[in-house]
């Protein structure tokens, strides 16, 4: 054979190959996209049945406790119940999953994205055990919550400043996980909701809580400084209208914006909020991430914010105090407050620490990352002080903790259908690290006598540890 021949043989083994290779490759397309749908339908296909033969992993809180274990495919407990159920989720052959049951479903059956991706092969390297995954969650934390918030209504969160963990996140009424599926139809029927994770999905007015964007805004917008005073008659006219203080108080002249806060003095942040205008106040929630999503660990109720620009006056002034149109989750106050003892920073908020394999390799592990840098430090600084007062000498002082550095925000949100709802939201320097946190208790009147020392109870905790 001739140096052509061979060149020409070689070239019609190349063009032989790549018709083959372009052949599978177009046979594995069909079987992935067009005759996905029929082959996983096919009651002779194993695969779509693959998850219930797996015995499920476990998830653990921060400390190793299991909040969700399986000894057998198709079988799973919940040893904490109801207390853990906003973390956990629920999971059900018919109702389908929720929480973390459903967000990391993947990973507790060993069923990897990547190991799909490979077909008979990564079916073929399925293991019997499913990953377990490890929680940012510690369980005393969030039973402490759970058992502070009483027969309440309403949410907890607490999570860690500097990183972004979820510490705790409580939502009551709750129900038990592991009896979701029997008690569907009754649990879908209750109007208090149960299946609704309040932390993350509960639609609440800020009420005075948001005082705190308001301030922050106002001196980033330039429409007030530090040496303003300002003058509370007890009512703030607009138009024909009046907004008025709670209680009927009157704070009288010489408030600076420190004292307003401390105060919580409706007619001062309604004046700011109607300096600003609609502008001013869409660039200020916009600025601190309330029209940006966070991670897919989270099944969050996406924030209702009013159309900032067709607002009159007296909408808008209810907008600086909490009221109106504006509804907010507990997590977004939380991260909101986090902001103050974080340089300016709201981490990207996680709940998922590491993953690890039925032998205990860590298969993935969490990388703390900033998710917005919302305020300069500079003014992080400054709120943080007028926060500080709130605690030592305003409405917050039921959050005070010796010897710890607490800073927060009481509210009350008006509510149509019943009694307001109580707000706390803050921050507190503790020896192994910074804290932000949100309670909101429904129901229950003003957040300094009810969700205040809520949040009182879960420093000193985690301050004697």
């Amino acid at each position: 054979m001739g140096h052509k021949d061979i060149k020409k043989y070689i070239l019609h083994c190349s063009i032989f190959m790549m018709v083959c290779f372009l052949c599978l490759f177009g046979y594995i397309v069909y079987l992935q996209v067009v005759a996905a749908p029929s082959l996983a339908a096919n009651p002779m296909n194993r695969r779509g049945n693959a998850a219930l033969d797996i015995v499920r992993g476990a998830i653990l809180d921060i400390n190793g406790k299991e909040l969700a274990t399986s000894s057998a495919p198709g079988e799973r407990s919940y040893p904490y119940g109801d207390i853990m159920a906003p973390v956990t989720g629920y999971l059900g052959e018919a109702i389908g999953s929720d929480g973390i049951e459903s967000v990391e479903g993947n990973d507790l059956t060993g069923q990897s994205q990547q190991l799909q991706m490979l077909g008979p092969i990564g079916q073929a390297m399925q293991t019997a055990q499913g990953n377990n995954v490890k929680l940012t969650v510690d369980a005393d934390i969030q039973e402490l919550a759970y058992n502070a918030m009483g027969n309440n209504r309403g949410a907890v969160v607490v999570m860690n400043a500097e990183t972004g963990a979820i510490i705790a996140m409580v939502s009551k009424p709750a129900i038990d996980p592991t009896d979701v599926e029997a008690n569907w139809k009754s649990l879908t029927d209750r109007e208090d909701s149960p299946l609704l994770n309040r932390a993350t999905q509960g639609l609440y007015p800020p009420g005075s809580t948001i005082k705190v964007l308001i301030a922050d805004a106002a001196l980033d917008e330039k429409v007030t400084d530090l040496n303003e005073k300002f003058n509370c008659s007890g009512k703030l006219q607009v138009g024909n209208e009046y907004i008025g203080e709670s209680h009927g108080a009157v704070h009288g002249d010489n408030l600076t914006l420190k004292d307003a806060l401390t105060e919580s003095c409706n007619v001062t942040f309604g004046t700011l909020a109607m300096r600003m205008h609609g502008k001013g106040l869409e660039n200020a929630f916009e600025r601190f991430g309330f029209t940006t999503p966070i991670n897919s660990e989270f099944n969050e109720s996406k924030c209702h914010l009013p159309r900032f620009s067709e607002l009159g006056d007296g909408d808008t002034a209810q907008v600086g105090i909490g009221q109106g149109e504006t509804l907010v989750t507990p997590l977004r106050m939380a991260m909101l407050a986090s902001a103050y003892v974080n340089q300016g920073r709201i981490m990207t908020p996680y709940l998922v620490e590491e993953v690890i394999s039925p032998v205990g390799l860590v298969i993935r592990k969490a990388s703390p990352s900033k998710w917005l840098e919302v305020t300069s430090d500079k003014r992080a600084n400054i709120i943080g002080g007028f926060m500080e007062n709130v605690v030592n000498n305003g409405t917050g002082g039921a959050a005070a903790v010796s010897g710890v550095r607490v800073i927060g925000k009481t509210g009350t949100a008006e509510n149509s259908q019943g009694k307001d709802h109580g707000w706390f939201i803050g921050a507190a320097e503790l020896p192994r690290g910074k804290i932000a946190f949100c309670i909101i208790v429904e129901n229950s009147g003003g957040g300094g006598t009810v969700a205040a020392p809520i949040a009182r109870q879960i420093i000193t905790a985690l301050r004697d540890r």
